[in-house]
């Protein structure tokens, strides 16, 4: 720690009488970056990403821009550790950097490496989105399908928790009509249609029935599946406003396939709108201490509902 703020400390004072010798740059940026290292060692977390970024900035004014972008790196995964909020500007500025170079499949990288910090520790899912959107462009954009649909359905997820149902609906049939003439993705098919039905369920009924048909028509394979006979019972449940058929239905269903905490609150959402339907009757559907035990965090104002 001694060595490393000292040998900061000197870079500091050549670099004052500095009148643009190379070399001496140079040489502060290995300075700048052996304290980090050593900073690192001692887990003096924010110490690390500021030397980390004094020295993407001198590479930067020496033109070395790859190095400069990946010092930033280095800074923003130090400083995860201690300022998320400071992770994200050192990663939005290597980012800037390798757009500007090209490199947009490893700019989508560390957007979706900004995206799981406003998932996990500032929890603003707002934000988050709008990173995995950032993050499925750049991929599209390099043909890189697959990562592209991985960021888009995590886009879903948070836009159906944040009732924002057409977007995710959208999302649901586009990933779904993707994949279901791919043989090895073709299973996952139905685990979109399925969400993407429910979107449909929560905000009209009528809807709900025509996507179930039109996604029965253009991928045969539902009809069959567990998923879609779900959606039937629970279709057919509403329109009598039989809140144990629904309940039994969805019962039945995780007695196989667990749910999981989306599900769960999809199912929910329409569970409420059936007549004569109360809290007490919600929570023999499933389990309700799942979703406190599940990886996707909620908004104030889902934690109310």
């Amino acid at each position: 720690m001694a060595e490393a703020e000292k040998r900061v400390k000197s870079s500091h004072s050549f670099l004052r009488g500095l009148f643009g010798g190379n070399t001496r740059v140079e040489e502060a940026c290995e300075m700048y970056t052996r304290a980090a290292n050593m900073f690192k060692i001692a887990k003096n977390w924010n110490a690390a990403g500021n030397a980390f970024c004094q020295a993407a900035k001198l590479h930067m004014q020496l033109q070395s821009k790859h190095d400069s972008a990946t010092c930033f790196v280095d800074a923003g995964n130090a400083y995860k550790k201690a300022d998320p909020q400071e992770a994200i500007n050192c990663l939005n500025a290597a980012i800037d950097i390798y757009t500007d170079m090209g490199r947009f499949t490893i700019a989508a990288k560390h957007h979706i490496t900004i995206a799981e910090i406003y998932e996990t520790e500032l929890v603003d899912i707002e934000k988050a989105i709008a990173h995995y959107e950032q993050a499925a462009d750049y991929y599209k954009g390099e043909e890189s399908n697959s990562s592209a649909n991985k960021c888009l359905l995590k886009v879903a997820t948070y836009a159906a928790q944040l009732e924002q149902y057409q977007k995710a609906v959208e999302i649901y049939e586009q990933v779904a009509t993707s994949t279901m003439d791919n043989p090895l993705l073709k299973y996952s098919a139905k685990e979109y249609f399925f969400k993407a039905a429910l979107c449909h369920f929560i905000v009209d009924e009528l809807n709900a029935k025509l996507a179930l048909e039109k996604y029965e028509e253009m991928f045969p394979a539902f009809t069959d599946s567990r998923e879609c006979k779900l959606l039937k019972k629970l279709l057919e449940a509403y329109e009598e406003q039989n809140c144990e058929a629904y309940t039994e239905a969805v019962k039945e269903f995780d007695s196989i396939s667990r749910l999981d905490q989306w599900l769960t609150t999809m199912l929910l959402r329409i569970k409420k709108s059936i007549q004569g339907e109360g809290e007490g009757d919600l929570k023999k559907t499933i389990s309700l201490e799942r979703k406190v035990h599940s990886h996707v965090p909620y908004t104030k104002a889902q934690r109310r509902t």
